[in-house]
């Protein structure tokens, strides 16, 4: 099948064509001499006082490890003829003959998994060989994306996970036995495209197991080598409710029962299609009580409409009424039987809501888990956390010179100067330091992960997790209290 039938498969496999189109008439832009162009990638601010860095692997492995080939080189030729840009079509064939199409670059990156201070270099990227000085920044605009988006979506979960553990810690008895599926993933299909779906489906998985987005799961057996990321429940819809008739509620609520509640199960079934507080109340809480004790297994009953804070205290009240609690050593109270799940119009805000809502009113945190679909992968964008990649040097004749700029009109958008890397200062702070300010023998902590053409080091998902773990701690939006 030819390139131009724009087949799913084939629609991104040319990296010619996969940048911006200005890139294209760089190459004639560079000062006479060049022959390194050296970039960095950060995080300028934003959202977040830390980001959780992730998503590298994936891109090196999908996109930046095939060659480019003469075939490649004919259609961005083509395209960007007719498009109006000039293509240095020469370069890029003496690339493919030269190096058989593979990037004569070098990125080097933090592991992935790591909590790093904003305003810190990140990954970094030059090229290898002189003759291609312009490739670098050629590859800015991929590049800048396969890490801005699953990294906002690491960080943004993170963000969850450290609000979550505060009242988890505060009001229940096992917080880091609870805490893996206290966030479950719904994204999916509110997301811009299949690929972003997988990407951020699996950058919140970095932080919980919990997840409705099954090609992220896809992902993290092809980028990162994890046999099974993530784990659902059985769950109802509205349709597999509502088609049953309002006058056949219950029947379509004891069927749930009849067909998922074995003992030590869990299954979800949302109750909101008319009346989620006489559902709580007359329908699961006196009708169908009995059913749901006697299974051994735990009802998750879902809300999903309303103001979240004000529908889940509600729900937990009648819930508490009619199946009753028991109280932990902390002293709140823990629902028999029977948890809740709020899905609909959770972000971080709603969430710490819900929360605070909850330990006010006496309820352990355990009581409740949240789906989050897009606040978790669709409502980010690259100025969520001011998102960069800049030049920072160059080297032309042999001399390596800063580069940087600093407009008049926003110092916010002043970048670094000089060959960047990232250490620990004498106290034990990340700090981005110039390589040549770097003492002889001070460890680094941005390792070369790809180097011409080829991927030097690589990571495991669940090393990826146990970095996020270690610092997640960071990621704080509010230490307001509880």
């Amino acid at each position: 099948m030819s390139r131009s039938s724009f087949s799913p498969s084939s629609l991104g496999s040319n990296l010619l064509l996969r940048t911006d189109s200005y890139k294209a008439s760089h190459w004639m832009q560079y000062p006479p001499g060049t022959q390194t162009v050296f970039s960095y990638i950060e995080s300028r601010g934003g959202a977040f006082s830390h980001s959780l860095f992730f998503g590298l692997q994936a891109y090196l492995r999908e996109y930046l490890s095939t060659p480019v080939t003469v075939d490649d080189v004919d259609e961005a030729t083509a395209i960007m003829a007719a498009h109006g840009e000039p293509f240095n079509r020469a370069g890029w064939l003496r690339l493919v003959e030269k190096h058989g199409g593979r990037m004569p670059v070098r990125i080097r990156a933090v592991p992935e998994g790591s909590v790093v201070p904003v305003h810190n270099v990140l990954a970094t990227i030059e090229n290898t060989d002189p003759e291609f000085f312009w490739l670098t920044s050629y590859l800015e605009t991929e590049l800048l994306r396969a890490i801005w988006y699953p990294t906002t979506v690491a960080t943004l979960s993170a963000a969850a996970k450290a609000t979550l553990l505060r009242y988890l810690e505060a009001t229940c008895d096992d917080p880091h036995g609870q805490i893996p599926f206290k966030l479950h993933d719904f994204g999916a299909r509110g997301v811009s495209s299949l690929e972003s779906a997988a990407l951020g489906g699996l950058a919140h998985l970095v932080n919980f197991m919990g997840t409705d987005t099954a090609i992220a799961l896809v992902a993290g057996r092809r980028y990162y080598d994890c046999d099974m990321a993530g784990f659902s429940i059985p769950a109802a819809e509205h349709s597999t409710i509502t088609g049953w008739g309002r006058d056949r509620e219950s029947d379509a609520y004891r069927n749930m029962v009849t067909q998922f509640g074995k003992p030590g199960a869990l299954f979800a079934v949302v109750s909101d299609s008319y009346d989620i507080f006489n559902a709580c109340d007359r329908i699961w809480g006196t009708e169908l009580k009995e059913l749901v004790v006697q299974s051994g297994a735990t009802l998750v009953v879902r809300p999903d409409s309303g103001d979240p804070a004000e529908t889940v205290l509600k729900v937990a009240d009648i819930l508490a009424a009619r199946f009753g609690t028991a109280t932990n050593s902390k002293g709140f109270r823990v629902l028999n039987n029977v948890r809740i799940i709020q899905g609909d119009g959770i972000n971080l805000d709603s969430l710490r809501l819900c929360l605070s809502n909850l330990y006010h009113n006496g309820f352990s945190a355990e009581n409740i888990a949240f789906g989050m679909g897009g606040g978790l992968l669709q409502q980010v964008n690259r100025d969520t956390m001011q998102w960069a990649m800049k030049c920072s040097a160059m080297q032309v004749d042999g001399e390596w010179r800063d580069v940087w700029k600093s407009p008049v009109g926003d110092l916010g958008k002043a970048s670094k100067k000089g060959r960047l890397t990232l250490v620990h200062d004498a106290q034990g702070n990340v700090q981005t330091r110039r390589i040549d300010e770097v003492a002889e023998g001070q460890p680094e902590l941005l390792e070369t992960v790809f180097e011409n053409g080829e991927i030097l080091r690589q990571t495991t998902f669940d090393a990826v997790r146990a970095r996020a773990a270690a610092g997640v701690g960071q990621v704080i939006t509010s230490r307001a209290p509880l």
